[in-house]
């Protein structure tokens, strides 16, 4: 197959071959899913490789997989009349940390996902890479290769607590000095675990639990043909001979 008509995907496994564990398009879109020990080395080969060249990093995320799959409003076992969303309150954020969600075997919870440009040839591609640890999950940096990548990775780090080995620089860059925990963890409540406010009486800022908040469940609105939408429709229905 030549190069014109092979695909990216295609292309991306001729040239990597056993250095990352799977590679595949959806939606017009190419994933490469690579494990730590080849993360710098696929990395360096698509932006150096002239058939490739990928040679802008554009975004560095983490991504947390607790409860992946999960949702806590119900879509099916709730009655097709009345009240058009039932609520279980049991999505990540929203438990008793005895009752927190657990990973399923074999399923790695912590992953990182970069997004590559490549301007000489007009494509993009994805590159994930699970974490092994879920206690300590810890992936190379790439800011050896892609400057760029190190105020992306002290994000992903303050914000999901995802260790960058070899970061020049890791620490918090959107949270308080003092901040405990890592906020877009699924496990981190949603209120949060402290409240900062001035004191007039201390004449200073002063840290204590969160007592100002109760968490509210957000959830989508499921749009079902119950009798209010019925009755809505007809009178709908019924005005516009009215308005003529």
């Amino acid at each position: 197959m030549s190069a014109d008509t092979a695909t990216l995907a295609q292309r991306i496994s001729a040239r990597l071959g056993d250095k990352i564990a799977g590679v595949h398009e959806w939606r017009g879109e190419t994933t490469i899913e690579v494990l730590p020990e080849n993360w710098l080395a696929v990395a360096r080969t698509l932006r150096d490789d002239a058939d490739l060249h990928f040679e802008q990093l554009v975004d560095v995320c983490g991504i947390d997989y607790l409860s992946y799959g999960q949702v806590e409003w119900d879509t099916t076992d709730v009655t097709s009349t009345g009240f058009s969303r039932g609520v279980e309150g049991e999505g990540a954020g929203r438990f008793d940390w005895a009752e927190r969600p657990r990973i399923g075997p074999g399923h790695k919870r912590f992953a990182v996902a970069v997004q590559l440009l490549s301007i000489a040839h007009n494509a993009r591609v994805c590159m994930r890479c699970h974490a092994q640890d879920d206690s300590l999950p810890l992936v190379p940096s790439l800011t050896g290769l892609w400057s760029a990548a190190d105020w992306f990775e002290r994000e992903a780090f303050d914000l999901f607590g995802i260790v960058f080995d070899g970061h020049p620089d890791l620490r918090r860059i959107l949270t308080d000095y003092g901040f405990v925990g890592h906020p877009f963890r699924k496990d981190f409540p949603l209120i949060g675990n402290v409240e900062v406010r001035y004191d007039e009486v201390q004449q200073r800022v002063i840290y204590e639990p969160v007592t100002s908040v109760e968490p509210r469940v957000l959830v989508p609105r499921v749009i079902r043909h119950d009798s209010r939408y019925v009755q809505a429709q007809a009178e709908a229905a019924a005005a516009i001979p009215a308005q003529k």
